[in-house]
């Protein structure tokens, strides 16, 4: 397609309020496991997990942020990358955590890898958005996104909105805003539900398994002993411009578009998940 072949542009907002700032991972993140398979190199600007037969590995943010737009370049595992799972997201901790997720799903050799989304809010999830890419993700370095700010949470490929969630309180349905999130990335092993609902198992043979990170940049508000950066969190301050950041018409109609062309799944949809009724915040009347 011809919107595949086009380079998306990336908006930006000159004056924010940058907290962590692109290209250093011995700054902003910890690897947490993996038992030597993460490695920082480059003199900080890439890290890269690894998976085996054995372990996966995985990092997390140094800083919690409370509201945030939040990029990261990734490079997915080539090859058969069937049974893989590489996940991105923002977590907070505890039985009532909220979480907003990018998870990339392998493939077999040729197929197209799954962008699987998923928003969590008090606990609850249940609210997946599936996608194909227009592009090969493991052939080089592309932006995944996170805006999150108290009206919306965006994700976004390349500049590109592919999914919104709008805080929809009003209808009773609970937004995360009120618990601090860090960043988390892990590679591992998930052949028993994640490529064709477990069907094609992990392939031992082309491991280890690589996935590449690079370029993070979080213009956030980052949290400290329950004191927020961003002070009394003021939209109106031109450095917190994105605290109150919405989708123009032309990202409205991109969203659409790429919605109508690239997803897959759509918890919106499935009336057979939801025989009682789709959950609220999908009705947007």
């Amino acid at each position: 397609m011809a919107f595949s072949r086009v380079a998306l542009l990336i908006c930006t907002v000159i004056g924010y309020f940058v907290i962590a700032s692109a290209g250093n991972f011995y700054q902003d993140f910890d690897i947490t496991w993996g038992d030597g398979r993460a490695k920082i190199l480059n003199n900080g600007e890439l890290l890269t997990l690894s998976l085996d037969k054995a372990s996966g590995s995985g990092f997390q943010s140094k800083n919690e942020y409370l509201f945030g737009k939040i990029d990261m370049q990734l490079k997915l595992v080539p090859g058969n990358s069937a049974g893989t799972v590489t996940a991105y997201y923002l977590s907070s901790k505890g039985a009532t955590w909220d979480e907003i997720d990018f998870e990339f799903l392998g493939n077999l050799s040729g197929e197209p890898y799954i962008l699987h989304t998923n928003v969590f809010s008090q606990g609850k999830g249940n609210r997946e958005q599936q996608f194909y890419l227009w592009f090969d993700p493991t052939a080089d370095f592309h932006t995944y996104s996170i805006l999150w700010n108290p009206q919306r949470i965006v994700f976004s490929v390349d500049g590109s909105p592919i999914r919104e969630f709008k805080n929809m309180e009003s209808k009773g349905v609970p937004f995360p805003k009120n618990q601090a999130m860090r960043i988390y990335s892990s590679l591992w092993n998930a052949d028993d539900w994640a490529t064709r609902g477990g069907l094609v198992k992990t392939d031992w043979t082309q491991a280890p398994f690589t996935a590449s990170y690079r370029n993070f940049n979080a213009n956030a508000c980052t949290v400290s002993s329950g004191t927020s950066s961003c002070g009394s969190n003021n939209p109106s301050s031109s450095n917190n411009a994105w605290l109150s950041e919405e989708l123009d018409s032309t990202n409205q109609e991109r969203l659409k578009w790429l919605q109508k062309n690239y997803m897959i799944y759509n918890y919106c949809s499935d009336t057979q998940r939801f025989p009682q009724g789709l959950p609220p915040e999908c009705n947007t009347a």
